[in-house]
């Protein structure tokens, strides 16, 4: 997914030759996706949680052992 307007050299390889340089702003986009898919995660996680206890509800204290 390339912009027309992306005036970066797209196969320039960083100082050690490997991989990409990313600009500051690219950067900057990257770790607020990474922080919004991070969030996401935590939030499905947490549902499935108090799914699975509201689930079982009182339940829990009184099964035989």
């Amino acid at each position: 997914m390339s912009d027309a307007g992306d005036d970066r050299q797209s196969a320039a390889p960083d100082a050690a030759g490997q991989g990409y340089r990313l600009s500051p702003e690219e950067e900057r986009k990257r770790k607020q996706r990474n922080a919004a898919i991070a969030l996401g995660l935590v939030a499905f996680i947490v549902l499935v949680f108090l799914v699975t206890i509201f689930r079982i509800g009182g339940d829990i204290a009184a099964r035989p052992l």
